[in-house]
């Protein structure tokens, strides 16, 4: 068995449970252990970040320092959610080149008894650890059922291949990794030119306008290259897509229904998992269609199931750290 310190990130208990789900029924049949890390908190998304630069960077160098304090051996992060995964892998960066950067975050650190020394972990998204380490040849051995006849289009979004600080990509604009491991699992792929077009992010609340523009630019390439569904990395893409595709039906006089998995769902299928174990159903547009076309049957829609096995939430602290003055960050 391979073994990570695991980053699970606020979306995998909420809006992505579906994600945990998934994620926890494959990882056996692949070979993983991930450890999650103790007290781990929000990594700021994208608002912290923006209002509070520095304060969000403490946010966010927190949990470097707990899985510093964690790792026993382990030298790898997993995180499953892109913008969770970009934040933390950032932040490392700038501990690595940024000398007082690092000095006034670990002072902050240190008021907790925590310290991170730059590249003590190495953080990384799943997809690259499925590919990368458990590899493509052991994946297609482990499947029971091939996704012959399905035909999706991969979408990764705009955070997981850029801007690649660490070069782990070999391409930015046309990434082909989740292309290779849905070929592996006997799907279909898709010429999808929108594979890291932006899936409006929040700009649903923003600018709605803005928004349904954004996601028609996703989903029509999808449905003229004759996907029967996206397959994602991305909570926040899954989300926007799944949630709000009515909306922008509706608000740009469209028709599209074009159902967006994690990949880990379709992973899970292709090992044989039965579609409820993996949270499928839960979708708001249904994928039942799609997946019929390999003889898979969903369940009536229902609440995405809980990883099993997952902790209730922790308590808050009584005390929070103290939070440094305002300090040009790196960009």
């Amino acid at each position: 068995m391979k073994s990570y310190l695991y980053y699970p990130g606020c979306s995998l208990s909420g809006s992505a449970r579906a994600y945990a789900a998934s994620l926890g029924a494959i990882l056996e049949p692949l070979g993983i252990e991930l450890h999650e890390i103790d007290d781990w908190n929000c990594c700021g998304a994208t608002e912290y970040l923006t209002l509070s630069p520095l304060r969000g960077q403490a946010l966010i160098s927190r949990n470097l320092a707990l899985a510093q304090a964690q790792r026993d051996g382990a030298q790898t992060l997993v995180a499953p959610c892109s913008a969770c995964y970009v934040n933390l892998a950032k932040t490392d960066r700038y501990f690595r080149e940024n000398s007082e950067f690092r000095s006034r975050l670990n002072e902050v650190l240190a008021a907790d008894g925590l310290h991170y020394t730059p590249g003590a972990v190495r953080v990384r998204h799943l997809l690259e650890v499925l590919i990368e380490d458990v590899g493509l040849d052991a994946i297609a051995a482990a499947v029971t059922r091939p996704l012959n006849g399905l035909r999706v289009a991969p979408y990764l979004g705009c955070l997981v291949s850029r801007p690649d600080l660490d070069r782990r990509w070999a391409l930015h604009e046309e990434p082909r990794e989740l292309d290779r491991l849905m070929a592996a699992l006997g799907a279909e792929v898709v010429d999808f030119p929108a594979r890291t077009a932006c899936c409006a992010g929040h700009m649903t609340q923003i600018s709605p306008e803005v928004a349904w523009d954004l996601l028609r630019r996703v989903i029509e390439p999808a449905d003229h290259a004759g996907a029967d569904l996206l397959v994602t990395v991305c909570p926040m893409c899954q989300m926007n897509v799944d949630s709000f595709q009515g909306e922008m039906d509706r608000h740009l006089g469209l028709r599209y229904h074009m159902p967006i998995l994690f990949f880990t769902q379709l992973i899970g299928l292709a090992l044989g998992r039965p579609a409820a174990e993996l949270g499928i159903g839960s979708e708001v547009v249904s994928a039942a269609q799609a997946l019929a076309r390999i003889g898979v049957e969903v369940p009536p829609p229902t609440e995405p199931p809980v990883e099993s096995g997952h902790e209730p939430r922790r308590q808050k602290r009584p005390t929070g750290l103290p939070m440094p003055e305002p300090l040009e960050v790196p960009r």
